[in-house]
């Protein structure tokens, strides 16, 4: 490398720094476009916090903030020339990150079904009747769990009956676990029995399970990082060639036969990713 590229590159990178630090300057000496950035980012933190779907409005918003930043970043690392390809994938992005923590919020509810029964069997064990543990047991929960129980809290205290809470419950987490945890419940109201031990043995078989789970997910933890490194590896090899020679993924690009390589190279690694995922997915991830 020579010092002329060195400094082009020492220059790229405070360029970039800088570019920042005027964005962050920018957006404290405008309220209005603080606020208008805080209010569009918020449904995507309420999504991991709550599980919320946002509105048609706001996934616009969040569409345009994933467009812009995707092609920030795209002129920044790749030039002028790739960065619109780059940003034409920000409405996607924003949708995927948008479903992957509304999908972590499920699966945190999920696995935090044992103490949720748990937590129901201790009210049912105090002499409460289940509408009035499946009430009280938010509060000795926090988290996803307690959020959910705290919607199940709400609608019984509007007077839904119990069916139709535990209904809502299964609609938003769309869980076996969930099904099987409500299903226990509603049997007691129709069969009797001693519930709060059903739901004790229930949270033990699923605490053994989380543990098994957990340990394949450990055993299969080397498969996962070698698809995401056999990804990796092409991406980084051209983000360091277009660092020491600026413009070669633009004049890759425009090659027409190397672009078309290019893209089934991308395709097939895509599969072999994807493939290496499914055989190594442990239970609901």
């Amino acid at each position: 490398m020579s010092l002329a590229q060195a400094l082009g590159i020492a220059a790229a990178a405070v360029a970039g720094g800088l570019a920042a630090v005027a964005l962050r300057e920018a957006a404290l000496a405008t309220p209005v476009a603080g606020r208008w950035l805080a209010t569009a980012l918020e449904p995507l933190q309420r999504a991991g916090s709550e599980g919320y779907a946002p509105t048609e409005l706001e996934r616009r918003r969040l569409a345009v903030i994933g467009t812009v930043a995707m092609l920030a970043a795209g002129t920044v690392v790749l030039g002028p020339g790739p960065a619109p390809l780059l940003a034409a994938a920000g409405p996607a992005a924003a949708a995927s990150m948008i479903a992957r923590r509304r999908a972590r919020y499920r699966r945190a509810v999920d696995r935090g079904l044992p103490d949720v029964a748990v937590a129901v069997a201790d009210a049912l064990a105090a002499g409460r009747s289940a509408r009035a543990a499946l009430a009280a047991a938010a509060a000795s929960l926090e988290g996803p769990p307690a959020t959910e129980l705290g919607r199940v809290r709400a609608e019984l205290s509007l007077g839904v009956s119990t069916r139709a809470a535990l209904a809502g419950l299964r609609r938003r987490v769309g869980s076996a676990r969930v099904d099987s945890f409500a299903a226990a419940v509603l049997s007691q109201q129709i069969a009797g029995g001693d519930l709060a031990s059903l739901l004790r043995r229930f949270a033990a078989a699923a605490a053994d399970r989380d543990r098994v789970e957990a340990d394949a997910r450990s055993a299969t933890a080397q498969a996962r990082f070698t698809g995401l490194l056999v990804v990796a590896m092409p991406v980084g090899a051209a983000l360091l060639a277009e660092l020491l020679e600026p413009g070669f993924v633009g004049d890759l690009l425009a090659n027409g036969p190397a672009a078309a390589l290019l893209a089934l190279a991308a395709a097939l690694q895509l599969a072999g990713f994807v493939a290496i995922r499914r055989l190594s997915r442990v239970g609901a991830e």
